[in-house]
Order: C-alpha cells, then structure tokens, then sequence
C-alpha cells in the first residue's frame, strides 16, 4: 500500500469487472471521458492512449483535480505522475495486459505497455473529505 487514503472497495471491484471507467479532469471540463485504468497494489492508475497535449492526462497534470464516474458514483480525485523509471512500470504493463484481453483491446493493451507509455502514467488518489 502507498500510504494514502484508498478507494471505495466499490471501486476496486468496479475496475475489476469493467473495461471502461469515466473521468473528468481539472476544473473547466463539462464532459466525462471514458478510459482504461488498472489497479496494482491497491493503486490505481491509467494511461494516455493518445498522449495529447490538450487531453485529460494534461489537465490533470495541470489542475491535479477531478473526478471519476463508475456506475452512478462520483468520487473527487487527486493525481500525481509516475517517474518514467519507476519499478511499478512493469507491473502496470502486465496489468493491462491480464486486463484488456477481448480481441477488440488486445492490439492496444500491448502499444499501452510499451516503454514510451511509462511517461505517460499518472496516479489517482481519492481526495480528501
């Protein structure tokens, strides 16, 4: 464990049974925005698929505020990026690996587990009450 505050047990079982989570990131965004996101030691992160400069990870980056939907729940959320060399790299590879198996996912589980995607990984953390 990390040592921060963690999810909902909802939450963790959400993931585990869904592909597809829904965040919104910073202040100004309307709009929820489907992604993948794993979980790997009771931590949970994701990945920017596309690694747009004006995307969600950015803003997030940018605001270190927002929220994700799963199911008809809302949770606040904080966020910090992980270090392009960190050891958990390799666990999160695998992660959306076993995840991400259906046919339709598995041409981008193996792109997302590709090295240049460790700097585009960030970490969620439920904000404090």
């Amino acid at each position: 464990m990390n040592g921060k505050k963690k999810f909902p047990v909802e939450f963790y079982k959400y993931l585990e049974e869904n592909t597809l989570v829904e965040i919104k990131s910073g202040e100004n965004r309307t709009k929820f925005t489907e992604i993948w996101m794993v979980i790997v030691d009771e931590r949970v992160f994701a990945r920017s698929w596309n690694k747009n400069q004006s995307g969600w990870m950015n803003d997030f980056l940018a605001n270190k505020v927002g929220m994700i939907k799963f199911g008809a729940e809302i949770i606040d959320v904080t966020v910090r990026k992980l270090g392009d060399n960190h050891p958990i790299h390799q666990k999160i590879n695998q992660a959306y690996l076993e995840k991400y198996t259906q046919d339709y996912n598995l041409e981008y589980a193996k792109e997302i587990s590709l090295p240049e995607y460790a700097h585009y990984t960030i970490e969620f953390f439920p904000s404090a009450p």
